[in-house]
């Protein structure tokens, strides 16, 4: 399957669809990720700590009520301006928000970078 493909890459085991499915959910659908980083989450769910499942359903949870307020706001600045602005100038709009979203998300990422090498130790300790 190519890079570019629109279709996932990501392989979910059904007991981890069954036991977390909200987090699986939620992970799939981030637009954070790419499908390797996704994979990498899905891999590592069953050595994870209660608390850091919870870190990690909070983030992307924010991530995805973030996106919908974006969402949200764009629709109502379309109504607003209703064909004053082409849909190019708005696609350009909304491309510059969701970069600022991003931007302020590189706080989180180096804490989760954190969280990961935390559970990446955990999982050293493991395999002992």
């Amino acid at each position: 399957m190519s890079p570019d493909s629109s279709q996932p890459t990501v392989t979910v085991p059904a007991e981890l669809k069954d036991k977390y499915p909200e987090l699986v959910e939620l992970i799939l659908g981030s637009e954070s990720m790419n499908d390797e980083e996704r994979q990498y989450w899905i891999n590592i769910l069953p050595v994870m700590t209660p608390e850091q499942i919870e870190n990690l359903k909070q983030i992307l949870g924010n991530e995805k009520n973030q996106l919908k307020a974006i969402d949200a706001k764009y629709s109502k600045e379309m109504e607003k301006l209703g064909k004053g602005k082409s849909v190019e100038e708005m696609a350009k709009m909304r491309r510059e928000k969701r970069a600022s979203r991003k931007s302020s998300e590189g706080v989180s990422e180096d804490e989760e970078r954190q969280k990961e090498q935390e559970i990446l130790k955990a999982i050293a300790e493991i395999e002992g």
